[in-house]
């Protein structure tokens, strides 16, 4: 598994990463057995796809919980822990105690990469809690970060969802930011015209999620209308017929299904899977260290490994990116796909 160096900092990523959502089960994924994620975790350590992507907010915590379960009988040196804090839990006293429970459920010491899942801000805060809390300080949230860093239990920090402001006004804090995690895939692209450009400048390596733009890119749906509801709610998909997004907005599904059509013969002329031509595309960004992708079972995860074991043709990302780019003119610039971009959780 080919690794690639996180910006200018010494942490390595493999180019095919792997995200944990589902471990634990839950509302969202559904039902997921302990069983289909020791032996996916420990067929990915195996074939060098040993980082392993997470959050205390996945689950409420079963998400950590189960990647522990599931980490047993692995040299600790052997695999590369991230995972994330919630924005309401990043005041001082409150982010220590959450990163200790982080580090029981995974039954670790430590911690190779720690990150604040969205921006510190009132409105991302409300997205995870109901509580009226007040908004912590932005250095007082890093400088705790950093002492947690020097006392062993984070390796490295890094943060998801932010955009240009928001990184620059965390580096400001003097904190040694290694990655930025943010959605990238053939139907999420925003990225390419402002953040990942300025991630580069900086020297910030990207994680990108949602390769395979949680399933509607796996060519396991017929049609939109078929995808789950809990999938259904990025500006992708019309608000008038799907009640649970919240962006308020039409959608964009005439071009994401035209996307998709063009991704899908494309993919059959060159003898490639929709989820094969998705991922060796994710994985050619430029700037982009590693691509995170679920795996429920170890079939799926083969079929990723597949995917990342050769790079795309010559000339074939091009033509792929003049597919989806009728698709990423109508969604725009911002990359909180779930919220209207008067909205943006990212600024």
């Amino acid at each position: 598994m080919q690794l690639r160096q996180c910006g200018k900092s010494d942490l390595k990523l493999p180019v095919l990463g792997m995200g944990c959502w589902a471990y634990g089960g839950g509302e969202y994924w559904g039902a997921q057995q302990q069983s289909d994620v020791d032996a996916v975790v420990h067929c990915a350590v195996a074939h060098g796809c040993n980082f392993f992507d997470t959050a205390e907010a996945y689950n409420q915590g079963a998400s950590e919980a189960s990647l522990g379960r599931a980490l047993k009988g692995i040299r600790r040196e052997q695999v590369l822990i991230g995972t994330k804090i919630s924005p309401s839990n990043t005041a001082p006293k409150k982010l220590v105690e959450h990163c200790d429970a982080s580090l029981r459920r995974l039954q670790t010491d430590y911690i190779d990469l720690y990150m604040v899942h969205w921006p510190i801000t009132g409105h991302s805060i409300r997205h995870f809690t109901t509580e009226q809390l007040s908004v912590p300080r932005v250095p007082d949230a890093f400088a705790t970060l950093m002492r947690l860093q020097q006392a062993g239990k984070i390796r490295h920090l890094g943060v998801s969802n932010f955009g240009a402001a928001k990184l620059d006004e965390a580096l400001a804090t003097g904190a040694e930011i290694v990655i930025n995690e943010l959605p990238y895939s053939l139907l999420t692209r925003a990225i390419e015209l402002e953040i990942l450009p300025h991630c580069r400048a900086k020297g910030i390596g990207v994680l990108g999620y949602m390769s395979l733009m949680q399933g509607v890119l796996a060519d396991i749906f017929p049609s939109l209308a078929e995808v789950p509801v809990w999938q259904r709610r990025t500006r992708h998909f019309d608000s008038r017929r799907t009640p649970e997004c919240r962006h308020g907005l039409p959608g964009a599904e005439a071009e994401t299904e035209a996307a998709l059509q063009s991704v899908r013969g494309i993919a059959k002329r060159h003898s490639l899977t929709m989820p094969e031509i998705a991922l060796k595309w994710a994985f050619a960004g430029d700037g982009v260290t590693s691509s995170l992708c679920g795996s429920r079972n170890v079939r799926e995860l083969e079929s990723n490994i597949k995917a990342a074991s050769e790079p795309l043709v010559p000339g074939l990302r091009e033509e792929l990116n003049r597919a989806t780019q009728p698709l990423l003119d109508t969604l725009g610039p911002s990359f909180d796909y779930y919220e209207s971009p008067a909205n943006d959780r990212t600024r």
